[in-house]
């Protein structure tokens, strides 16, 4: 079992089954099954997930004021994932909220973070938590910034899910691809090939591992222990119904492997298994599977 520390966003999010993107006029729709409203957030589906794999996780968010936290321990226990809330501050104004309109495979995001850009956490809990910790994961957002000081203090492996590489936020993020030991970024907004990307990445920032989510062509590794690049198609567990989240279950299930084993080779095959199973379901916090399960679905694409 690997100690996780998570810093990210936990926010409602809603998501829009939509036929066609961008959407029509329409002053009124009811469709079955098409609005899907839950609690979300990119930080709290990785601590989720870690949780759900078997590992101790301090997930590190703070949400409004007016919160119970009561609402999010209920969501946690109706999904039976036992992850703790004790590290959740209640210190914003008004609930970070998203949201996603959703049409075979493509996207469209409205997203308001209310204050959580301007109100800092708890920099005496972070340190305190850190220091016991295999792994870090956070997510590009300004309160995770004291985070990289503290990974470098306490010598512990930096992983950062960046996802969008557009050029105008590049420099907003300079300081969390530069201390990253391990990228995860999406190519929805590269303006590069992705390979092109990766290659600047690597030069510039010099991380251990960059992981590129190509969507439904799969993932590209680069790991610089052995200077390789490699594409991994993707595979099949389950029909795709919504692939929301999917990079963040990906990301989550490579960082479990990779504590465990140490190979990114192998960690990289167990997280595309995890998304492909995950995308059967919509909701960015639903469908996990379990270790069991992905042994099962290796041994029988693989024969591992």
């Amino acid at each position: 079992m690997g100690k996780f520390m998570v810093a990210g966003f936990v926010q409602y999010e809603t998501i829009v089954k939509v036929n066609e993107l961008p959407v029509p006029y329409k002053q009124f729709d009811s469709i079955p099954d098409m609005v899907d409203t839950e609690i979300g957030g990119a930080g709290f589906n990785e601590a989720m997930a870690l949780t759900w794999l078997g590992n101790s996780v301090d997930f590190m968010s703070m949400v409004a004021k007016d919160l119970s936290q009561e609402e999010i321990k209920t969501f946690l226990k109706f999904k039976n994932v036992n992850l703790s809330t004790d590290f959740v501050i209640p210190k914003l104004d008004g609930m970070p909220t998203s949201v996603i309109l959703y049409c075979k495979g493509k996207k469209q995001t409205f997203e308001d973070v209310k204050d959580i850009r301007t109100v800092p956490y708890d920099y005496e809990l972070l340190e305190k938590q850190i220091q016991d910790k295999d792994m870090v994961l956070i997510s590009n957002c300004n309160f995770c910034r004291p985070i990289i000081e503290l990974a470098r203090k306490y010598h512990k492996p930096l992983a950062v899910n960046v996802r969008s590489m557009r050029a105008e936020k590049v420099a907003q993020k300079a300081d969390f691809l530069a201390a990253a030991d391990i990228l995860y970024i999406s190519d929805d907004e590269v303006e590069s090939t992705p390979y092109e990307c990766i290659d600047e990445c690597r030069q510039k920032y010099d991380p251990e591992i960059i992981i590129m989510g190509i969507g439904d062509k799969g993932v590209i590794l680069y790991t610089k222990a052995d200077n390789s690049v490699i594409e991994y198609k993707p595979v099949k567990t389950n029909e795709i119904v919504n692939t929301v989240g999917a990079g963040n279950a990906l990301f989550s299930a490579f960082l479990h492997y990779y504590v465990k084993t140490g190979d990114a080779k192998e960690a990289i095959r167990n997280g595309l298994l995890f998304a492909s199973y995950k995308i059967g379901f919509v909701g960015t916090s639903n469908g996990f599977m379990t270790e069991e399960q992905i042994d099962q679905w290796k041994r029988l694409i693989w024969n591992k």
